[in-house]
């Protein structure tokens, strides 16, 4: 079943490696390698890659990216490298270097910071703990 959905989504993700709450704009490519970690309440769009480092057969050097990040449309993630918590991504970013300060926006090929303010105003957050506060039985769970 999930590589029926997979290919009808148009997305190659596998299993664990975001954390809770992702958030996938709407269907399109998305390549996300398996050995890369995502943290909880990561937002991504379309045509993004997140995957080893170039020329590379060690799967492991994938990158390890923090909780409450948005991933702008056509954004390429690659290597052994570190984003920090509540980064925001730019569209058609190459981000091929760890940035370890919270809370920033990054864009450009390659990726630097351009501004302090990160991506709490981009998140869905807000808008989905409202909606868990007035209409709690969407969120029961099912005893089915």
């Amino acid at each position: 079943m999930f590589h029926l959905l997979r290919t009808f989504l148009g997305f190659y993700i596998e299993p664990n490696v975001f954390g809770p709450g992702l958030s996938i704009s709407h269907p399109g490519t998305i390549i996300v390698n398996g050995n890369a970690r995502i943290g909880e309440n990561c937002r991504i769009h379309v045509c993004t890659v997140i995957g080893i480092k170039a020329g590379s057969e060690d799967e492991n050097l994938t990158p390890k990216i923090g909780n409450n990040i948005y991933i702008g449309a056509g954004a390429k993630i690659f290597g052994d490298i570190k984003i920090a918590d509540g980064i925001a991504i730019g569209a058609n970013s190459v981000v091929n270097k760890s940035f370890t300060e919270p809370n920033i926006g990054i864009a450009g090929v390659p990726a630097r910071k351009i501004n302090d303010k990160g991506s709490e105003s981009l998140l869905p957050n807000k808008e989905l703990e409202a909606l868990k506060e007035n209409y709690p039985e969407l969120f029961k769970k099912s005893k089915e």
